[in-house]
């Protein structure tokens, strides 16, 4: 028999709603003295990440012998991915789990957001898994009675076997209510208590998450993170062109939001890290307990996303790349600039002139794309793609392209793009250097500027697609032990076992 949850208190009383306002910078004095705390404050961190003792272990498929030999088993004070273990994979649960999840949206468009994809690959793998799991979201932009499944069909919000229930609370469309969500689950929690609370980043606040025990909280972006992509972008700007008075703003104050941030993430019981090196930043920085911070490297869908030549020939065909072309690079996600785009855009310009029958296909919907266009036929911007299409697009290039500027981003396209058999072009951060391309056959990396942009794409060119293409199947290989989504939903499994029941925490499970 496993122990019994006893009930979740109630929240404390709620936080007053009185804002205070946001100094502004009294001068460029100050922004300078800022901008050095800021360096001072995140460089020892980044170079800690990039230091080759760290405890991210080198293998594929499963933990090494020699990191198992000196593991102890003990899956609370790991601190490499949880995806390098092996975990049940062909047995059913142990104990069937009651899971609520609070998610701010849930996926109701043709093109969701990579969070949004995420909440929904996991908890539809855990549900299929025989869990019962409940999601607390805002109420959907189409008809209520149903939602969008990850093949981009829909199916009811009910009980449907193998889905997640989904609680929408009352308001409008898309518009997250954390009070009205937390009244739903409380009715639900007094009806039968809840195994395991898993908030997608701060969709349970924490002066809420508080008092929950048995919560996990992943974390799909943190203020010192925003921070670091700040500074990136304006590093990226041309030399006449002037700082952005939006920067500046966005610099006031950003220093104590990141302490208040520090402060209150101590709230929440367990944390998931999505890479290696936010687990390190919060270990080491954010001063989060070992034992309660989890990597655990976010999955897709191995049957969605799978080499397909023929799929890939019929794209090209169908959105205009000639049959001469000589390679065809791509690019997906929101065109903004903290994705690089503005870094993408000048280089692959400039490398147009020199090689004549080099393709760039970019889906996406964003600022960007008009600009992309401007480029002329040999760039082929697509718009908002739907995540049907999205595999024909990633087996239509020979490399696909992330310029993000987001040092601890870790987009889910990486990982797309990587189980369809293709190489990675990335630039060269600490959390897609550390999870991701963690060898050189996978891709190349690159430093966040247009001149190492178009330095790296230059050598990917010279190698031409054969070479591209062997490079590919390495990615291949290792996406497909390390980001499935039911590797994934295995590893929150495992977790939320652990909180319910310390014997679990132990591996192998005996």
């Amino acid at each position: 028999m496993y122990p019994s949850i006893s009930t979740i208190p109630s929240p404390r009383p709620k936080a007053s709603n009185t804002k205070t306002k946001k100094p502004m910078f009294p001068s460029l004095t100050y922004l300078h003295t800022t901008l050095l705390f800021i360096f001072i404050f995140t460089i020892p961190a980044l170079l800690f990440f990039n230091n080759p003792s760290s405890s991210t272990p080198s293998c594929a498929a499963t933990t090494s012998k020699t990191t198992t030999k000196r593991w102890p088993g003990d899956l609370l004070t790991t601190q490499f991915a949880w995806n390098h273990l092996s975990f049940m994979d062909k047995e059913a649960p142990p104990a069937s789990l009651k899971i609520a999840v609070f998610s701010r949206k849930w996926p109701d468009s043709a093109a969701p957001g990579g969070m949004e994809r995420h909440a929904l690959t996991l908890h539809t793998a855990l549900a299929h898994r025989g869990h019962r799991v409940h999601v607390f979201t805002s109420p959907p932009q189409q008809d209520p009675a149903t939602t969008t499944t990850r093949e981009g069909l829909t199916a009811p919000t009910g009980s449907a076997s193998g889905y997640p229930q989904l609680h929408f609370h009352d308001g409008p469309p898309g518009r997250w209510r954390h009070n009205d969500a937390w009244a739903q689950f409380e009715e639900e929690n007094r009806r039968e208590p809840f195994d395991a609370v898993h908030s997608e980043s701060v969709a349970l606040p924490h002066w809420i998450a508080r008092n929950v025990s048995n919560l996990a909280v992943s974390w799909h972006g943190i203020a010192l993170e925003s921070l670091q992509s700040s500074i990136y972008q304006d590093l990226a700007r041309r030399p006449n062109e002037p700082m952005s008075p939006s920067f500046k703003e966005s610099m006031s104050g950003v220093v104590i939001k990141i302490l208040n941030e520090i402060r209150f993430f101590h709230s929440y019981a367990h944390h998931v890290a999505i890479s290696d090196s936010s687990g390190e930043m919060l270990r080491d920085v954010y001063q989060i307990p070992s034992g309660r911070v989890h990597v655990i490297l976010n999955g897709v869908d191995e049957e969605e996303f799978a080499p397909d030549v023929k799929l890939g020939k019929e794209f090209r065909a169908q959105h205009g790349v000639p049959q001469n072309a000589s390679l065809v690079m791509g690019v997906s996600g929101r065109l903004v600039k903290d994705k690089g785009h503005p870094l993408l855009h000048e280089a692959f310009s400039k490398l147009m002139v020199k090689y004549p029958h080099v393709y760039l296909i970019v889906a996406g919907a964003g600022p960007w794309k008009q600009r992309y266009k401007d480029l002329g036929s040999r760039v082929i911007a697509l718009g908002a793609i739907s995540p049907a299409q999205l595999r024909s697009f990633y087996n239509s290039i020979d490399i696909f392209v992330n310029p993000t500027l987001r040092p601890q981003g870790l987009d889910l396209t990486l990982m797309e793009a990587m189980q369809c058999g293709k190489p990675i072009l990335a630039t060269r951060f600490p959390s897609i250097k550390g999870s991701i391309v963690v060898d050189d056959e996978f891709g190349h990396m690159f430093a966040p500027n247009v001149e190492s942009l178009l330095e790296a794409l230059e050598v990917v060119v010279k190698e031409g697609p054969e070479r591209l293409a062997m490079r590919g199947r390495a990615c291949r290989e290792y996406a497909s032990s390390m980001f499935t989504a039911r590797k994934m939903a295995l590893a929150y499994e495992r977790l939320f076992l652990c909180i319910r029941n310390e014997s679990f925490c132990k591996y192998p499970l005996r």
